[in-house]
């Protein structure tokens, strides 16, 4: 598959030749749905859990007698209506953790990366240098490129400092290093833009 190489400013400076094996699959839903699954699920702080009557050491002994006492006929002191009894339905541990083999997270990338390419919501940059990191430069130069709503900028190991800096004021541009590509953003977002050193690194990422 081949894409044409614009800049910033929408000039057209070349094509480059795109891996299908990365960017060439047929996306599947089951697999994206997996994926952004696990991603989210992975995100989910667990709740502190809280002692209930089972779990607080106190006494066992039998509190007062059965009958005759005047109160009400409890069994021990870890009764929830006592100072210090356990909480009656309180927060329990929840495991938020779960487990998705590297082969299909792999997989599920590579068919967030297909679908963009699939629907032309791929854009590929030379580079993201924004003369002095100016907001307002930026933003007269993405108005010759078709963003669409949202866009994900994805860059090399780094991301372009300027361009990171004009972009930080845009609410619908989101920039990210290789690393931090993923299957929930890519696909929440109009459209990908990737630069020729974030498909370099793309490419030996999953070829090594």
């Amino acid at each position: 598959m081949k894409l044409k190489v614009q800049s910033l400013g929408a000039a057209e400076t070349g094509e480059i030749e795109l891996n299908d094996a990365i960017f060439g699959l047929e996306p599947r839903a089951d697999i994206l749905h997996r994926v952004v699954t696990w991603q989210l699920e992975k995100r989910r702080g667990t709740a502190r859990p809280t002692r209930e009557r089972a779990d607080v050491a106190r006494s066992g002994k039998k509190f007062g007698r059965q009958k005759g006492g005047g109160t009400a006929r409890h069994g021990d002191r870890r009764a929830p209506v006592f100072i210090g009894g356990g909480k009656a339905h309180g927060a329990r541990l929840r495991d938020f953790n779960p487990s998705l083999n590297k082969k299909v997270r792999a997989l599920g990338l590579k068919m967030a990366l297909s679908s963009k390419a699939k629907d032309g919501q791929l854009i590929v940059l030379d580079s993201l240098t924004v003369d002095g990191g100016k907001t307002k430069a930026l933003a007269e130069q993405l108005k010759t490129l078709a963003f669409g709503n949202s866009a994900l900028v994805i860059d090399g190991a780094t991301v372009e400092q300027s361009f990171a800096f004009a972009a930080g004021n845009l609410a619908r541009v989101n920039v990210l290093p290789t690393m931090g590509a993923n299957v929930y953003d890519i696909l929440r977002h109009d459209t990908l833009v990737l630069t020729r050193a974030a498909i370099e690194t793309l490419e030996a990422r999953f070829n090594g």
